[in-house]
């Protein structure tokens, strides 16, 4: 089996509004809420600064799963905006979903949460972004999630 290349890119640890969560309803395709996004941090040898407000498009399916789909701007250190857009899934027994689902802080043991995300920047210091393939998993926190997001290839 062949090792998949990769480097650690970036930590990115979210604020989000719990509260303020907008309930869209069931629609056909599951449960849809919008959750706000108030603000967090990102940190890693290339990239530092703060996350701007932006949003997690939540649907819950009827299998179970989870499906997330954030998009944020990022401003970095010295002034840089970047687009983020990331999309995922939160996998988790129906017993640990259910409590999950009433706000209790899961184990890392009893879920899986992994994304593909996608940057985007006009500025000319951060322009390799554009190029670059990522992945990573995250950690269920009680402000919101924490990511670590590694660069592929």
């Amino acid at each position: 089996m062949e090792h998949l290349p990769h480097k650690p890119l970036v930590t990115l640890a979210l604020d989000v509004d719990f509260p303020a969560m907008l309930v869209i309803g069931q629609t056909p395709a599951g449960l849809r809420r919008i959750a706000p996004v108030i603000g967090g941090q990102f940190s890693g040898d290339r990239l530092n600064g703060t996350v701007l407000p932006g949003a997690d498009w939540v649907l819950n399916r009827s299998d179970g799963v989870m499906v997330i789909d954030v998009r944020l701007t990022l401003k970095t250190d010295d002034g840089a905006l970047i687009y983020l857009s990331y999309q995922g899934r939160f996998l988790a027994k129906a017993e640990a979903m259910a409590r999950f689902a009433k706000g209790a802080l899961l184990q890392p043991d009893e879920y899986s949460l992994a994304i593909t995300a996608k940057f985007e920047c006009g500025d000319d210091r951060y322009s390799w972004l554009n190029n670059v393939i990522a992945v990573g998993t995250g950690k269920q926190m009680a402000h919101g999630p924490v990511y670590s997001i590694f660069e592929v290839g």
